[in-house]
């Protein structure tokens, strides 16, 4: 079998324009109301057109992702370990060549970060370094998950990708999940956005949730960075990948995120921005394309932003989040990788989910192996 990259080499742009730009409202509602939504019935959702029923695409969403997640949200927080980075990324605050203070953990700091948030209850952790194998090599990955696994029940990884050796290495040490994002799916645009450093291999990039899943990892979350192309293409694109990986692996956990360009240091400017009502529809599309895939939301959005989406199908949500190495244990921390909207805490966001009927899950699976196995708890 290929891979996705070769599904995305025969992308057919004519029949995907033709779609999006002769849709009315009453094919969008023919759509809305087919048992089974398909890959081009995605570019429909995401027409100019569809904007005018975003009520009808809420309700169907709501519906169809209630009947696989229930009124369920997992709760995580995101633990930044380093964020030295070699690579030359027009959009990103770690760009090799920013003048910001950084840093990488001692294994006594991670067990502090560990700690602290562990306190909170959190059983779900994102561990996070810039794209720098030297400074951060698998190595240091791996010494910091089994630290890591005396606190938390689900460790996912948002690192540099690696080579299918690499991931069995790090899925041996305890990680479950990857969360990956292509950044932006058009070659040309990555290729431009990218400067220099390893990141410029596109090929390498795309191909790192495959290699993940045939090691055998639990979860990918994958995603584009909104903003650096035309939004509605790069949730087509995104949708698509998420359904490839859904076809070929379907003993994965898939979700997709949908992160906005937020401001960090060196002020980069968005050439393709992305609304609220622009988020809005391209979550409603996916979600109603791909009722049982995960919707994550950061705290890139605001607090209300946020509020409002959960009933449309949102499953995860980060809290307590400090985008800073060694920020959620010392007031000494490096600089963050973008400004955060949300700074809602984990007891917060728990008590404003059990406000609308809706249950924070601090942990949602147990591994049949692990020892210290126990029901899953809220």
């Amino acid at each position: 079998m290929g891979t996705f990259l070769s599904e995305l080499q025969r992308f057919d742009e004519i029949q995907y324009k033709n779609a999006l730009g002769t849709a009315t409202m009453d094919t969008v509602k023919q759509v809305l109301n087919k048992r089974v939504i398909e890959l081009e019935d995605v570019a429909v959702l995401l027409s100019p057109a569809a904007d005018q029923c975003l009520e009808e695409m809420a309700m169907r969403a709501h519906v169809k992702r209630t009947q696989h997640f229930g009124k369920a949200v997992v709760l995580y927080t995101p633990l930044y370990l380093a964020n030295h980075c070699v690579n030359g990324c027009t959009y990103c605050g770690y760009n090799v060549h920013h003048k910001i203070n950084r840093h990488i953990l001692s294994t006594d700091e991670i067990e502090k970060e560990a700690q602290a948030i562990s306190a909170t209850g959190l059983k779900h952790i994102l561990v996070l370094t810039g794209e720098s194998a030297h400074h951060t090599p698998v190595s240091y990955i791996v010494d910091a998950v089994r630290i890591l696994k005396k606190y938390f029940e689900s460790i996912s990884i948002e690192i540099y990708p690696l080579t299918q050796e690499e991931y069995n290495q790090v899925i041996e040490a305890g990680v479950d999940g990857l969360t990956i994002y292509q950044e932006v799916y058009e070659p040309s645009i990555y290729d431009m956005v990218h400067v220099s450093g390893p990141k410029k291999d596109y090929e390498f990039r795309i191909n790192a949730p495959e290699r993940a899943a045939k090691e055998g990892i639990r979860s990918v979350n994958v995603g584009a960075l909104l903003g650096l192309d035309d939004w509605r293409l790069e949730a087509f694109k995104t949708a698509w990948h998420a359904a490839y990986l859904q076809k070929k692996y379907p003993e994965l956990e898939l979700a997709v995120s949908l992160p906005r360009i937020r401001p960090h240091v060196g002020g980069f400017q968005v050439d393709h921005p992305v609304d609220d009502r622009a988020f809005v529809q391209i979550m409603l599309a996916i979600g109603c394309f791909l009722p049982s895939v995960g919707l994550t939301l950061s705290t890139r959005e605001k607090a209300e932003f946020r509020n409002n989406l959960v009933p449309l199908g949102a499953t995860k949500l980060s809290a307590g989040v400090s985008t800073a190495v060694g920020g959620h244990s010392s007031e000494d921390a490096s600089d963050a990788q973008f400004e955060i909207s949300d700074t809602r805490s984990v007891e917060e966001m728990q008590s404003f989910l059990l406000s609308i009927g809706y249950q924070p899950v601090f942990k949602d699976w147990f591994d049949m192996n692990d020892s210290r196995m126990e029901k899953p708890t809220c």
